[in-house]
């Protein structure tokens, strides 16, 4: 019997889906949240086979549940399910080592599969997100432009991103010039627009 856990935010996609999981012969849900905080909590204590994590709940996210996992309780599978073809939140589910990261409005077979799949050892990509990735344009900063741009985009002033990074603040102003002249940006807001939609920060 494979020990499922689903934390969803919308309550009434929680209980339907779960619903529909426990029909399954071999699929037990033993857990369900609509909060991440409450999620992590109790998939440390319920110790399931596989976690079901929602992107978007309040507490905590799902990619933050699925790192804390990864590093915590690695022998819990995670499968995001979300609305987001996002590939920025696609390459964190990668780096947080998930399992599967399907989109919600697939069918419920092909999550079925998927639950099957990932306890067989396999990893389960949704297709379009694959396809994005790789037709993804390459990210033209350097790793030290694209600290900087971090830096700023997490509110940080000139001053505070020198401070953090060791740099002067004319070099900060330096890096900040090139940044928006490489993304054809005319501010940083539209800069860090520019790198976050095609998952660069």
């Amino acid at each position: 019997m494979i020990k499922l856990y689903l934390a969803e935010d919308q309550q009434l996609l929680n209980t339907a889906l779960a619903g529909i999981l426990e029909l399954e012969d071999d699929l037990t849900m033993i857990g369900t949240a609509t909060n991440g905080q409450i999620a992590l909590e109790q998939i440390a204590t319920l110790q399931p086979d596989v976690a079901l994590l929602d992107i978007e709940m309040p507490g905590l996210t799902g990619l933050e549940i699925a790192r804390r996992l990864h590093e915590q309780q690695p022998q819990v599978k995670v499968i995001i399910l979300t609305t987001f073809a996002q590939t920025s939140y696609f390459k964190q589910a990668i780096s947080a080592e998930v399992a599967g990261y399907l989109l919600k409005d697939g069918p419920s077979d092909d999550l079925i599969v998927a639950i099957h799949s990932v306890m067989a050892g396999k990893t389960v990509y949704a297709p379009e997100l694959v396809v994005g990735l790789t037709n993804q344009p390459q990210n033209p900063l350097s790793q030290r432009e694209t600290d900087v741009l971090q830096a700023v985009a997490n509110g940080l002033s000139n001053k505070e991103v020198a401070s953090q990074l060791f740099l002067s603040d004319g070099t900060v102003r330096n890096y900040m010039s090139t940044i928006l002249s490489k993304l054809a940006a005319s501010n940083r807001i539209e800069a860090i627009q520019i790198a976050r939609h095609n998952g660069w920060l």
